[in-house]
């Protein structure tokens, strides 16, 4: 199984690659949000109760998505410093010991267009983050700078090209020979 780990900030437009990407490579789409929404209806946002209830059904749903025989997922990723590094070393654990592997893909933005994008409809309808100032103020603050991640393999910027466009360019790279 072949999980495509798509990570940026609030606003690159993972949630909107990953269905575009989903589409093309036929893989399903595990959106970031299932789990933060899942844990958010019984705990707090960074508690510690919901710290480890999104990790583990992050890690359960690639679990049994491997046991299952899955040729792929596409999972969205926004790293924030409720995450705990540790995640990211039990993923990759996890995935070696079933003979998958993980795919670290970075989607950036300039960011008068990140700026733009915060206040879009589509991310209020997922409970996503909307507000500039709080963006400015978690981003002043460090928060998406941690857990740290392995290099990516391939860096796309949405700012330069459109869903579809960044899509392709990501189905094409994971059809490419090994190097």
């Amino acid at each position: 199984m072949k999980l495509i780990f798509l990570y940026g900030r609030p606003g690159v437009g993972k949630l909107t690659v990953g269905e575009e990407l989903a589409r093309l490579t036929g893989f399903k789409l595990f959106h970031n949000h299932l789990a933060v929404d899942l844990a958010l209806s019984l705990f707090e946002f960074g508690s510690p109760a919901f710290v480890e209830l999104r990790e583990s059904v992050w890690l359960a749903a690639f679990q049994q998505a491997g046991q299952a025989g899955m040729a792929g997922i596409v999972f969205t990723f926004a790293p924030e410093n409720t995450v705990r590094q540790e995640f990211i070393s039990r993923l990759i654990a996890l995935l070696e010991s079933n003979g998958a592997t993980a795919i670290f893909v970075e989607l950036t933005c300039c960011d008068q267009e990140l700026e733009r994008r915060m206040a879009s409809a589509s991310r209020a309808k997922f409970g996503k983050l909307t507000s500039l100032k709080k963006y400015r103020e978690l981003d002043a603050a460090g928060v998406f700078s941690s857990p740290r991640l392995p290099p990516p393999a391939l860096t796309v910027d949405t700012s330069k090209s459109s869903p579809a466009e960044t899509a392709a360019a990501i189905a094409a790279f994971l059809n490419a020979p090994p190097k």
